[in-house]
């Protein structure tokens, strides 16, 4: 029953807390604090506190630590899926109805809408990376990164996972 519990506790909030991991923590604190007693108050702020603190999405950390602290692995793993299980099947049933239309007008439509707007939004993005590495490091580092990370990607075809962790190590090493 503890499993069940604890996917209750993580699918509701992370189906109903629209906007994400933070619009979903006061509904996480109420099932894990007030409903099922696993925490106190102060814990629970203090587990917040060290998510914030980590990279990646704030509700998949809660949802690990509290899934093992109340029910060891499996209960992590229960507690984790619980928390992407709204996103992915949602993600799957309009994937579906995407395909299902593709040949529609409508569809067609919205994607020549999407795609123009998701490309401005990474631009946007990539220039704002670009300003910010500039300020902190002057031009000729920021210019010979995109140079080197362009040709490694594009004239010899390496994995970006590589030119990734190529740019973390010049960064942390040399800037």
């Amino acid at each position: 029953m503890t499993y069940f519990h604890l996917f209750l506790a993580f699918f509701f909030p992370n189906i109903l807390g629209y906007g994400g991991g933070p619009s979903a923590i006061p509904l996480i604190e109420h099932e894990v604090v007030t409903k099922y007693g696993w925490m106190t108050n102060s814990e629970f702020s203090e587990l917040l506190a060290l998510a914030n603190s980590l990279p990646g999405p704030i509700a998949t950390k809660m949802a690990g630590y509290i899934g093992y602290s109340v029910a060891g692995v499996t209960g992590s793993i229960i507690a984790l899926f619980a928390t992407i299980a709204p996103s992915l099947i949602l993600m799957l049933v309009l994937l579906n109805l995407l395909y299902k239309y593709r040949h529609s007008t409508r569809v067609k439509r919205l994607s020549s809408f999407v795609l123009p707007a998701i490309a401005v939004l990474l631009l946007t993005l990539t220039f704002d990376f670009l300003k910010t590495s500039y300020n902190l490091n002057n031009i000729i580092p920021t210019v010979l990164l995109v140079i080197g990370s362009y040709f490694a990607l594009e004239k010899y075809k390496i994995h970006p996972a590589f030119v990734i962790v190529t740019g973390l190590l010049i960064g942390g090493f040399f800037l």
